[in-house]
């Protein structure tokens, strides 16, 4: 089970909740679990989150830096396969979303979403190989239902993580030949800190949640479960895999269909 685990993206939301799921299963086996969480900047989030992990009796190691950027990636594995003396695991969760139209979008926007939503898995993944390799590790990349579902008005979010989940299988051919599995997770509608405006309003919630057949829309939590799962040896011949945890919304638009009760029987 992983115990050294680099999570970005941590500040908050499913990166969040993924921490402190690696840091309660460690606990329950009696071990301490070992966390470079990575944000962007300094902010009470990630403070709140180091402090609920150290409670957790877990090392919790703060590391700030920019997955937009070239260099950010690498020296936050570097940082933290120095501290933590290796890494069992890699969770590429953060992202960003700049919605628009495309007819309207501008290409600096563009050139964010994919540097932070995809190159940023490349990079870490680079950055992380021989860690991971050495300790027969897993990658767990944070994709999108939109990323195999076609999404007006989103600009370049579900191109990016079409691309990631792309990525994430050519990973998974390439580094799974030395030991390390490569999957992605991809969320249906969760409340975080990006979408918590939308939720807010009481009425698109209601609406948000009749559109899925468990009848609610996901926690954190529900997703970082999935994401511990495909770290675990629970997932070990799992490599390769984009797991939907959508509560099954995205097979539901037939049943959405107005009038579809009607249809006489033939």
């Amino acid at each position: 089970m992983p115990t050294r685990v680099l999570v970005t993206g941590a500040g908050s939301g499913i990166g969040r909740a993924v921490c402190l799921k690696v840091a309660r299963d460690a606990a329950a086996r009696g071990e301490a679990a070992h966390i470079a969480a990575v944000d962007v900047a300094t902010s009470a989030g990630l403070a709140g989150v180091v402090d609920e992990l150290t409670k957790l009796g877990a090392q919790a190691l703060p590391i700030h830096a920019d997955m937009g950027t070239a260099d950010g990636p690498a020296a936050a594995v570097t940082q933290a396969v120095r501290a933590l003396g290796g890494l069992d695991g890699l969770v590429s969760n953060a992202g960003v979303n700049r919605p628009g139209a495309l007819k309207d979008y501008t290409v600096a926007d563009w050139d964010l979403l994919f540097a932070v939503n995809v190159r940023a898995t490349w990079l870490l993944a680079k950055a992380a190989h021989d860690a991971l390799a050495a300790a027969g590790g897993a990658i767990v990349v944070t994709a999108s239902m939109s990323g195999s579902n076609a999404h007006a008005n989103l600009g370049a979010y579900a191109p990016s993580k079409a691309a990631v989940i792309m990525l994430m299988k050519v990973l998974a051919q390439e580094f799974g030949r030395d030991g390390v599995r490569v999957n992605a997770v991809s969320p249906g509608m969760v409340r975080t800190g990006m979408t918590e405006p939308v939720y807010r309003n009481t009425q698109l919630a209601t609406e948000r949640a009749q559109l899925v057949p468990l009848g609610r829309v996901a926690a954190p939590e529900d997703i970082a479960d999935a994401i511990a799962w495909l770290l675990s040896a629970d997932a070990r011949y799992v490599n390769g895999h984009d797991l939907v945890v959508d509560g099954g919304v995205t097979g539901n638009f037939l049943g959405r269909l107005p009038g579809i009760g009607q249809i006489p029987r033939g």
